[in-house]
């Protein structure tokens, strides 16, 4: 007689496979492979018999009929983590969520070293905007296999939603080396080395995945942005129009193509997509530089005005729903966001600079999100182009100080502090920066300047840590500078 674990084990051999699209959605496509039932009777009282029937079941799409086999088949026997884990899945299809995290929440307390459940279950976390919550799940399901494309792919998606694109093309080229790996992994891998800056890699990633499945919609629709920002008008209308044969009524699509035929001057096909997407074209609102064509009502550009940060924040990102290409919007968002939520705000700035990387606006707004979060090296490099196009740009000058100094380039933070306080004399701070500076290069005479120089000019409420810690400092300061010690100051 076959024993308990040999059967559970011969019945569990399927693999799981996801879907994960451009916007971070996952859909269910299969399940399992049944293995043969059992001839012996009909299968009423025994678990693995009635497993199997759910899996059938669960192949064939008839999910509620599945649910119940499953159902049954834990009520025989409580502690059945392949039954837990499958009914997830069915519960997924069937759009109970709530009920499916609890199920596969339970399959990984019935057998805890198990990797499928921590992947499917970070997924889903995921797909709910729950990325604090499925980042560790996912770790952990990589932690037992570090194969799974399902959870490659969603922490690839995590990760650069969290505008970390280094660690999402990692990510994403190791779901597409496995064998079972889909046209969404490659589609992931294309958004994340775009976001890495590298537009030519993924492009040749886009032309393979569509070569791959020439009507995959996420990948025709990553393809046609690429095109756009380098003013391949046409091409972006072509791949624009295939995906919308697949989801023609899909409102991110339309906009772009509406955008596109009334950049290429198609007034009869912007017409069309306009009716399509129920605006109105003639009572198209403009921004507040009257130059810059928003698609919304009189009352949504408004709101998007409002003085209250919140109501403002959510009608620009409705705006952005019919304009998901207009960088003045992105800009917006990014310095509406900057203060509450730094990876949304680099997120949104970095794709108003990719659309208008000329505009030191937006430049320097990415830059400052970088900083933000610490991200200085990257920061460095967009900060130096920001100041070469435009030299007297303060908040340039500001975070690239900022970044150099956080990198502990401290020779080349100084001549940024300098400027700083040339411009604006009375940035006291600035003062305690260069002494810090000076003294982390053993440069003690400057520091000891630079000290003094601060505390002369310092306010006790205002820099009451910073005084605080120089006080603390300058007696030692002084003995090394009497006993010689450090770089002998240039004269």
């Amino acid at each position: 007689m076959v024993s308990w674990f040999r059967r559970v084990h011969r019945v569990s051999r399927w693999l799981p496979a996801f879907l994960i699209t451009a916007s971070g959605l996952i859909l269910l496509v299969a399940a399992a492979t049944s293995a043969q039932t059992d001839e012996l009777s009909d299968g009423s009282a025994d678990p693995i018999k009635l497993f199997e029937r759910g899996q059938n079941a669960h192949a064939h799409g008839e999910y509620a009929i599945a649910l119940d086999f499953y159902d049954q088949a834990i009520k025989l026997r409580p502690e059945f983590p392949e039954a837990e884990f499958q009914r997830g899945n069915a519960l997924i299809s069937l759009n109970r969520t709530a009920e499916a995290e609890s199920a596969f929440r339970r399959a990984i307390e019935l057998r805890k070293e198990w990797a499928p459940p921590y992947a499917v279950l970070g997924a889903l976390l995921a797909r709910g905007n729950r990325d604090k919550d499925a980042e560790p799940i996912l770790r952990q399901a990589l932690k037992f296999d570090p194969h799974s494309s399902v959870a490659l792919r969603a922490l690839a998606e995590i990760r650069l939603r969290a505008a970390d694109a280094k660690e999402a093309v990692e990510l994403a080229r190791r779901a597409t080396q496995e064998k079972d790996a889909s046209a969404s992994s490659w589609v992931v891998l294309a958004m994340a080395q775009r976001a890495q800056g590298d537009k030519a890699g993924a492009k040749t990633t886009l032309d393979h995945v569509l070569q791959m499945d020439p009507q995959n919609v996420a990948g025709l629709v990553e393809r046609a942005d690429i095109q756009t920002a380098d003013g391949y008008y046409e091409q972006a209308i072509q791949d624009l129009k295939v995906a919308e044969k697949s989801k023609p009524a899909d409102r991110p699509i339309l906009s772009r193509l509406l955008e596109l035929y009334q950049k290429t001057n198609q007034s009869e096909e912007a017409q069309r997509v306009a009716q399509a997407l129920g605006i109105d074209t003639s009572k198209q609102a403009s921004s507040d530089s009257g130059e810059i064509k928003v698609l919304g009502t009189a009352a949504e550009i408004e709101a998007a005005n409002d003085s209250d940060p919140a109501k403002a924040r959510q009608a620009l990102e409705a705006l952005l729903q019919k304009n998901p290409r207009n960088a003045m919007l992105l800009g917006r968002l990014g310095a509406a966001y900057r203060t509450v939520d730094a990876a949304r705000s680099l997120e949104f700035y970095r794709r108003a600079n990719e659309l208008e990387p000329k505009n030191p606006e937006y430049a320097s707004g990415y830059a400052a999100a970088l900083v933000q979060t610490r991200r200085f090296a990257e920061a460095v490099g967009i900060l130096r182009q920001v100041i070469a196009a435009a030299p007297d740009n303060y908040v340039a000058h500001a975070n690239l100080a900022t970044a150099l100094y956080e990198l502990k380039a401290f020779d080349q933070a100084l001549p940024e502090y300098r400027w700083l306080l040339a411009a604006k004399p009375d940035m006291v701070i600035a003062y305690y920066f260069i002494a810090t500076a000076h003294d982390k290069m053993s440069q003690f005479e400057d520091a000891l300047a630079a000290y003094e120089e601060f505390l002369s000019r310092a306010d006790a409420n205002v820099n009451e840590l910073e005084i605080e810690k120089v006080k603390l400092r300058l007696p030692l300061l002084k003995k090394q500078i009497k006993l010689g010690q450090g770089v002998k100051r240039k004269p």
